[in-house]
């Protein structure tokens, strides 16, 4: 089998024109090979990588029954798939191939493959018959001529038939023709005249050689008979004859009819006619009558197969003697074939967005009919967008002439109609069912794009208000819509808080309940988006319009109504009928009727005196005033509106029937001090409570923590020093001792209403409030009642009498300086914080300045109205001076001769007034003659 290396051949042409051609490759192999014998690599030959085989599910389109060839894809090889049998496939054609195409997709490319098939000489030329009998004259004159026949091999080229060989004698050659065709016979030429009466009878042996290595051969028995004198042969009165008959004609139609005549007479006059040099299956398919010559047809023709016949005649007469003769039947084409159509390669489904002109399908049409009966056209039904093109003749490319759009037309039902040209014309159809695969091409669709719905106000929240529907014309993912909402604000607050949109069904809820006093509508957008791989999408607005509903009570303007003080309206006695007393201004928040007020007289001291104008709300009187009717009236007005339930609000109104002012504020004050404050009193006085429990807690926290302190700052020091003390510029001397000013404090306590205002002053000692009535009827309510804070002598708040003795400088008062004097018994009162130990030797009066200092710097800021502070009135320390709170000990210097003036001389300050105890209930006592002085 190695020499299908050797036959191969390979051509290759460019088809640059035929977008759906790249080449036709030609390879020859033996017959007989076995099956997945290697033809060809295919792959190599055309340039193609073996995974451009795999990606382009590359495959082997023949219109053949049977698939003689394989394509081995992993590989790229092409390999025997049956048992090629040259002389089955193609018999009466020389050179014998067959042909078959090769299609890849992605892009589409078609190859056409012709496989020539070589002959190999596997048949032996054989003989029609194993045997033959000739009868022989023995007057035969050298020279005679006897025909044999030939035999039949169906190898072709050099295994064909090339010679015959006749078995020696002495009275006999051979001599060998051809036919136009080429067909080989064989006859014998008389050489020897016979003898009858030695050799009766002789036997031959004729062998036939063909060319194949090894040589096959094939034998034929001649046995003659030596006969008595026939000296003329037949003659045929014609050596070629002509017919022609139609290919579907039926059996035993005439053909024609041969004659040949024979110039002896009795027995050696008649003549024999049979065929002779039979090729094939001659005997199969024509019959020739022995007696007559006439050719009659048995079998069935075919044009396709076989275009002609050439058949051998030969005429013997009884002598032995013959001729031959030749008759060629040529058959007529028949339209008796209709064409067929192969479809190579179909693409189903295809995108609608492709592109025209988008290869659909490769066809391949066949009509094995000659001349005008095989010319075939092609055409596609109509009202399609699609259109046929004819690429190498019997291709057709089925392509798109038009775009395609799945929503109009999702699948086609392609019929092919090729016709011939025979007549009758024979047709054939082959649909092809083509489906329309789905593009994103069609974006959400609404019926509107502006949606307007109702929802009334006060809905529960979850309350379906709306449901979008959007169509798409797409189909599965690309049809699939969500509903995405807009991220806008409606008034300053995201969207998104007020409703919420269902991705799926498009259901709008509200996600609160709505105010129509706030918002009368809600305008967003919601977006509808497909599932596509490239997603599209449409916007829709949607104005939900929010309906009012009677969620408001009327709310009346004037008068106003408040707990703390009593207006009145002022009705002169002398008012005629129909005076306007005052109007009632209401208001209603809501909209629509249920802001449509009406204004009724629910409850009135004298209901005949006035009257409520149902609209308008004013108040008038319904009759003359007169001297009978109270001056104190009382009405009660409600003021209701249209809804459905109504809602309601009552306004009270005093009257005041009378002339003038006295004589209404007499009737209105007692009144206005009992009134009650409204319901914030309650919850003010709960608060000022918590206050009031949180500031007691805290001041007991802080004083347990400065007697911690203290206690530990005694034991740390541990000092007996006398403590100086220590009072800031604001407080009072409770000792009584006129050394330190008196404190007064102010408090001005004042609301937000004018009818609520309180004046508050006091002193240290006593007491003054000023306090302002709330309904302003008196000034002064309360004035300081000193009665009972002088009765009350023995309380511990009460300032004792200053000691005579601080109007004294230092160095005039009794004792000596730095006399060691009891603090008890220098007149300190019991506010005085006294030391642990002994008291010291003053400090002088240098050194008890710089303590005061230090304590003044503290207390700079808070200034005080009393007498100021004169340092020429301080007594005179000399001993160490403890400052609560620091850890400095002010020491006399004991080389100090002369004492230090922090200040200018006494004299030059002019004398301070003592001052004067603040008037409590200890010190209200009538003044002595020194106190006056």
């Amino acid at each position: 089998m190695d020499s299908v290396f050797l036959c191969r051949i390979l051509f290759i042409m460019s088809a640059c024109y035929i977008p759906d051609i790249t080449a036709q490759i030609r390879y020859s192999v033996p017959e007989e090979m076995k099956k997945g014998s290697l033809i060809g690599n295919i792959a190599h030959d055309l340039g193609l990588d073996v995974q451009r085989l795999r990606s382009g599910r590359a495959r082997i389109v023949s219109g053949d029954n049977t698939q003689y060839a394989e394509l081995k894809t992993d590989k790229g090889t092409l390999v025997v798939n049956e048992r090629i049998d040259r002389e089955q496939l193609c018999p009466e054609t020389t050179p014998c191939s067959f042909t078959f195409e090769i299609i890849l997709d992605n892009p589409m490319e078609l190859h056409h493959v012709t496989v020539e098939i070589l002959d190999v000489n596997d048949h032996s030329p054989t003989f029609p018959k194993d045997e033959i009998k000739l009868e022989i004259s023995e007057s035969a004159t050298p020279g005679a001529r006897f025909l044999l026949g030939g035999a039949d091999d169906p190898d072709v080229g050099v295994n064909s038939l090339q010679n015959y060989i006749l078995s020696p004698n002495d009275n006999f050659i051979l001599k060998q023709h051809s036919r136009p065709d080429g067909v080989k016979y064989a006859e014998m030429v008389l050489q020897k005249p016979l003898d009858r009466e030695q050799h009766p009878r002789l036997s031959l042996i004729l062998t036939a050689v063909d060319g194949g290595n090894p040589h096959r051969s094939g034998n034929m028995k001649i046995e003659v008979t030596v006969l008595d004198a026939n000296d003329n042969a037949p003659v045929f009165n014609q050596s070629v004859y002509r017919a022609a008959i139609e290919e579907n004609a039926s059996k035993g139609t005439y053909i024609t009819i041969v004659n040949a005549s024979d110039a002896d007479s009795g027995s050696y006059g008649l003549i024999a006619y049979s065929f002779a040099n039979i090729k094939g299956n001659i005997n199969d398919i024509f019959k020739i009558d022995e007696k007559t010559g006439v050719i009659t047809l048995t079998g069935m023709l075919d044009y396709e197969r076989t275009k002609k016949y050439e058949i051998g005649i030969e005429a013997k007469d009884q002598g032995g003697l013959g001729n031959s003769a030749k008759v060629i039947v040529e058959l007529i084409d028949v339209n008796d074939n209709v064409p067929v159509i192969s479809v190579m390669s179909f693409s189903s489904p295809v995108n609608e967005d492709s592109p025209v002109g988008t290869t659909i399908a490769i066809l391949s049409v066949k009509d094995l009919d000659a001349g005008d009966n095989g010319q075939v056209s092609c055409t596609v039904n109509r009202n399609m967008p699609f259109k046929l093109q004819s690429s190498l003749r019997n291709y057709y490319t089925l392509v798109t002439g038009a775009a395609l759009d799945r929503e109009r037309v999702a699948e086609y039902n392609i019929t092919i109609t090729a016709t011939d040209s025979g007549s009758p014309a024979l047709s054939s159809l082959k649909t092809l069912n083509l489906k329309v695969s789905d593009v994103n091409d069609n974006p959400p669709r609404f019926q509107k794009s502006v949606y307007t719905t109702y929802v009334a106000e006060n809905n529960q929240p979850g309350l379906s208000i709306f449901t979008f529907s959007a169509q798409d014309d797409d189909w599965n993912q690309n049809a699939r819509i969500s509903y995405l909402l807009d991220d806008t604000t409606v008034g300053g607050a995201p969207v998104s808080s007020f409703i919420s949109v269902n991705a799926d069904s498009g259901v709008v809820q509200a996600l609160r309940a709505f105010d129509y006093e706030q918002m009368k509508s809600v305008h967003f957008c919601v977006k509808a988006q497909d599932g596509g791989s490239l997603p599209l999408s449409t916007n829709v607005t949607l104005d939900i319009i929010i309906q009012d509903q009677n969620d408001n009570a009327p709310q009346v303007l004037y008068p106003v109504q408040t707990g703390g003080s009593v207006v009145a309206e002022i009705v002169p006695r002398s008012a005629d009928v129909g005076y306007l007393v005052t109007k009632v201004v209401a208001v209603d928040v809501d909209s629509g009727q249920n802001a449509w007020l009406s204004y009724k007289l629910q409850k009135a001291t004298d209901r005949a005196l006035f009257e409520v104008g149902l609209q308008n709300g004013e108040i008038r009187t319904v009759r003359q005033v007169t001297d009978k009717d109270a001056v104190k009236q009382k009405l009660t007005v409600v003021v209701e509106d249209n809804g459905q339930p109504s809602r309601s609000a009552v306004v009270t109104i005093n009257v005041a029937v009378a002339d003038s002012f006295p004589e209404v504020l007499s009737e209105f004050t007692d009144s206005g001090h009992n009134k009650e404050y409204d319901n914030n009193l309650t919850f003010y006085l709960v608060l000022a409570l918590a206050a009031v429990s949180f500031l007691f807690i805290t001041c007991v926290v802080v004083i347990i923590s400065v007697k911690i302190y203290r206690w530990r700052q005694s034991r740390f020091y541990q000092s007996n020093l006398p403590v100086i003390p220590y009072y800031p510029s604001h407080y009072a001397d409770t000792g009584v001792t006129g050394t330190l000013p008196h404190g007064y404090n102010y408090e001005v306590c004042m609301t937000t209403d004018s009818r609520k205002s309180d004046c508050k002053f006091a002193t240290l000692g006593g007491r003054s409030v000023l306090v302002v009535d709330p309904s302003f009827t008196e000034t002064m309510q309360r004035a300081m009642k000193d009665k009972n804070l002088l009765e009350d002598r023995e309380s511990p708040e009460m300032q004792k009498p200053p000691n005579p003795d601080w109007r004294f400088p230092p160095n005039q008062r009794p004792g000596p300086s730095g006399a060691g004097v009891r603090p008890d018994e220098a007149g300190a009162g019991a506010g005085v914080i006294a030391g642990t130990g002994p008291w010291p030797n003053p400090p002088t009066e240098a050194e008890q300045l710089q303590a005061l200092m230090a304590a003044a710097n503290a207390s700079e800021a808070t200034a005080t109205l009393g007498p100021r502070y004169n340092l020429q009135y301080g007594q005179d320390y000399r001993q160490n001076v403890y400052i609560p709170g620091s850890t400095a000990t002010l020491t006399p210097n004991p080389q100090q001769q002369v004492p230090q003036q922090a200040l200018p001389p006494p004299q030059a300050l002019p004398p301070a007034e003592a001052p004067k105890a603040a008037q409590t209930p200890a010190s209200k006592k009538k003044p002595t003659k020194k106190d006056k002085k």
